[in-house]
Order: structure tokens, then sequence, then C-alpha cells
């Protein structure tokens, strides 16, 4: 693990102690976890982004997943 050095507004510093405390955590580990969730959300974000871009560049076609419908069948409904 490394020690890195970051400046942050004096309110966001406040408000991360005050939950680190809450939680029974550290500012570091609080820290480390909120990194991890942001760069998790960052993937998503792109994958979705990526997907967007793929169905608008290739469209699904009008009867493109007409094979599947037997499959979604419950039964008597």
């Amino acid at each position: 693990m490394r020690t890195i050095q970051m400046t942050l507004d004096d309110d966001l510093v406040k408000t991360v102690d005050r939950i680190a405390k809450e939680t029974r955590t550290t500012r570091s580990a609080f820290t480390r976890d909120a990194l991890r969730l942001a760069l998790k959300h960052l993937k998503s974000m792109r994958l979705e982004e990526r997907h967007r871009r793929g169905y608008a560049s290739k469209p699904v076609s009008k009867n493109e997943f007409d094979v599947w419908e037997k499959e979604q069948s419950w039964g008597d409904e």
C-alpha cells in the first residue's frame, strides 16, 4: 500500500471524518472504499456508453428476437 498526499476542501474532510467516525472506520479506509466505488461506477458507465454506441450503429432489427418468443412462455397463462 502507498501513502499519497491529496488536497481536499475543508468541508469535504469534515464530512468524511464525521462519516468515518459514524461507521467506525478511518478516513483512509473510507476514501479507499469511495474511490473503489467511483471506479466501479465509471467502468459501468463506460460499458453502458459502449452498448449505446453499438446499438446506435447497428440497431436491433424488427424480428431479431422472435426466435426466443417460445422461451418466454410461462405455461398455462
